[in-house]
């Protein structure tokens, strides 16, 4: 027989219950503010969902009734200076965050709305009515408020999609000396979902601050939690990656203030990350007005059990049973956090004047239209005291140098200047520069600031995200290969990408991501992608694409410094050749909307970038075409140099544009499209393109030769518009 020994858990878990003792030992002002806390968010969502039945909140009103307890319980003893974010079930804890941070923790249950308080009701409501004055200027609506000033990161509409985010910015605290904290909060669905289950193994490997915060109402929309897990004690999941989890009643907000209290001081102390799971219940179905029940999900008589559970009663409750509030006190809360609500809607609403009996917004309230793309990305200014260098003009003496050495180079170079540079992915670290070198001797010169990371691009990219966003510092995320953008699709899309615009267009999101293009090395449908195309056609991007050293050398130094994400494209073609760079100069920019003409002709502008700007040389000398060469350097909407490329569209009069890749995720097809609306008049041909086949490159040698393009490609494409025009 085998031996068996039964194992025990690591990590703690305890559930924590309150007793007779605890409530009368509490701090009396924290109860009451905890009270006057939650009667302001009860009467905030009531007048929500009335506004909602009214037609007047355009999109989903997710009300956070029934849950207020779990917020308010873990959120009123936090600092400003911790942060929050959370799911598209937020209102609770942003107005939780809001309302702690301008009260100082403490409010006044004889006064309980001071001007500070009411205009964090008004401007939350506003927003949520996407008007002008909201905290995002009405561009995040009921689930994307920010508020930074307050702590509070931004409550999230994918689900589970704030967890990276958190963990990058409890990584930002802990780095910057800090004892500060991060909370993010999400549901019962989003314990199960990839980012947070990533999130949880990088936070408790490197040891951050953030508590995982899972808000159990039991339901999934309306999916049962039982019939989505197996346990249903989803702060379980803690034990699976070291991490001390409590598990508390989320309708006694008292049992989660001590519960969070016991948590808050093992991050603080350097203890790494805790689960919280509060026990809650939402008293109206996912969205809107109406009770579960009405949907058939879930009985009356559930819902009254739980009704009778009621965080705002219970605080109530053990006030007056301690003699501290007469119910009419009570009652004169809860008037003071409608009075104010009425206020803030009449701020907001008026009556309508082609509808008898109904209200309005105000229309002088809403945004202008001209505000519809403002802060996309930022304006560039940045760089305006930067050197600016053109290295084709440069007649300085110049040193050999790989592509790849040019690009370990700069960024040694960078952070050797800037300490708020951090590199992270999987093995930078290792193997004397990651799997291609690119990052040679940076874990030598700066340990603590190369961060290998776990096989996760989801949880590491969001972190990078959240990292961009603090502000503190200034992340280089690496993906081994621009096929796994796919992996991390919601960081790098629906965070990264939205985050400056979606919240009101004015924080910066500083992160570089480089990857390689690696067609031709074999590695197969999974590996070898050209991402251009894709991040071309996504809001928030900039992209650059050196086919040079010393445009590297340029472009990675503008990237680092731009406020907005950029995308930073290499090619393993390029990585080994020998090149040149300036001798000695490493700190030159080469800033968005500079083009490089490589070749001049006037038969036909040439469009390409990274290692078909060679292929394009070649083919260009093979045909004997007098072709105009442009190699592109920055290549999204923003960055694009489009004087260069109209001033030799005017010339040639015939456009060929030449990419390696898929035809699908092609560059050039959105690049064509933009050509033949803005020059289509000085056009004699349809736009030409150079791709690769429909498919991703196989394994095979000869299938995968058959899959991408190269000069081959490129010199029946010159002779195409060669014969368009009527030569020979």
């Amino acid at each position: 027989m085998p031996r068996r020994r039964r194992l025990e858990p690591t990590p703690e878990w305890v559930e924590l219950t309150t007793t007779a003792a605890d409530w009368k030992a509490a701090d009396p002002a924290l109860l009451e503010t905890m009270l006057g806390q939650l009667h302001l968010i009860r009467a905030f969502e009531e007048r929500v969902l009335d506004l909602a039945a009214d037609g007047l909140v355009h999109g989903p009103a997710h009300s956070s009734i029934g849950q207020e307890g779990g917020a308010v319980g873990s959120i009123v003893g936090l600092r400003s200076t911790d942060a929050v974010n959370g799911s598209h079930r937020g209102h609770h804890q942003f107005l939780a965050k809001a309302i702690t941070h301008v009260s100082g923790g403490r409010l006044d249950l004889g006064e309980l709305v001071t001007p500070e308080v009411q205009e964090v009701l008004q401007r939350t409501l506003a927003e949520i009515l996407g008007l002008a004055q909201g905290y995002c200027r009405g561009r995040g609506g009921s689930m994307h408020l920010q508020w930074f000033e307050a702590g509070a990161l931004g409550t999230n509409a994918i689900v589970g999609g704030g967890a990276p985010m958190a963990t990058g910015n409890a990584w930002a605290q802990k780095h910057a000396g800090t004892t500060d904290l991060t909370i993010n909060y999400f549901g019962d669905g989003a314990a199960q979902i990839g980012s947070v289950l990533e999130s949880m193994n990088l936070a408790a490997a490197w040891k951050l601050p953030v508590c995982f915060f899972i808000e159990n109402n039991l339901y999934a929309v309306s999916t049962r939690i039982e019939e989505a897990v197996a346990d249903t004690r989803l702060s379980v999941r803690g034990q699976g990656f070291g991490i001390p989890s409590w598990r508390v009643d989320g309708m006694d907000p008292l049992a989660v203030h001590l519960a969070m209290q016991e948590a808050a001081e093992v991050m603080r102390s350097g203890g790494g990350p805790v689960i919280v799971e509060a026990e809650v219940y939402r008293y109206f179905h996912q969205n809107g007005p109406y009770p579960g029940s009405a949907f058939g999900y879930r009985t009356k008589q559930e819902e009254e059990e739980w009704r009778a559970r009621d965080p705002l009663e219970r605080v109530a409750s053990e006030l007056v049973q301690l003699g501290r509030l007469s119910r009419e006190q009570v009652e004169s809360v809860r008037a003071q956090a409608v009075a104010a609500m009425d206020a803030a809607t009449g701020e907001l609403l008026e009556a309508d004047p082609e509808h008898q009996g109904r209200r309005r917004i105000r229309p002088e309230l809403w945004p202008d239209p001209a505000f519809v793309d403002v802060g996309v990305r930022g304006d560039g200014s940045e760089l305006e005291s930067l050197r600016v260098l053109e290295p084709t003009d440069d007649d300085r003496e110049r040193e050999g140098m790989k592509f790849v050495d040019a690009v370990a180079g700069v960024m040694e170079r960078r952070m050797g200047e800037d300490e708020r540079i951090i590199v992270l992915g999987e093995d930078v670290h290792r193997l004397k520069g990651g799997t291609n070198g690119a990052t040679k001797g940076l874990s030598t010169a700066y340990p603590d600031r190369v961060l290998g990371t776990p096989i996760s691009e989801n949880a590491f990219a969001g972190l990078g995200g959240g990292l961009a966003l603090d502000g503190r510092f200034r992340p280089v995320v690496e993906f081994m290969y621009p096929d796994f953008m796919w992996v991390a699709a919601d960081q790098v899309f629906n965070q990264v990408g939205k985050a400056r615009h979606m919240f009101g267009g004015d924080n910066p999101v500083p992160l570089v991501l480089r990857t390689k293009v690696a067609m031709g090395s074999g590695y197969g449908s999974q590996h070898l992608m050209d991402p251009a195309g894709i991040f071309a056609t996504s809001p928030g991007w900039r992209i650059v694409a050196p086919s040079t050293a010393e445009d590297y050398v340029g472009l990675m130094n503008a990237a680092l410094a731009l406020q907005d994400p950029v995308l930073v494209i290499e090619h393993v073609d390029l990585y080994n050749e020998k090149d040149t760079v300036i001798a000695g100069d490493l700190d030159y920019v080469i800033p968005p909307g500079t083009a490089a003409i490589r070749r001049e002709g006037s038969e036909v502008t040439v469009i390409s970038y990274l290692s078909m700007v060679r292929h394009s040389l070649e083919a260009i000398e093979q045909t004997g075409v007098d072709a105009e060469l442009i190699d592109l350097r920055w290549l999204d909407r923003a960055s694009i140099d489009w004087a260069t490329i109209e001033a030799s569209v005017k010339k040639t009069n015939a456009v060929l544009i030449v990419e390696q890749g898929a035809r699908g995720t092609s560059y050039g097809g959105w690049l064509a499209d933009e050509i033949q609306r803005r020059l289509f008049d000085w056009l004699d041909q349809p736009v030409q393109r150079v791709t690769g086949s429909e498919t991703s490159p196989s394994i095979s040698r000869v299938l995968e030769r058959a899959a991408i393009a190269r000069t081959e490609e490129v010199v029946a494409a010159l002779e195409t518009v060669r014969a368009n025009a009527g030569g020979a």
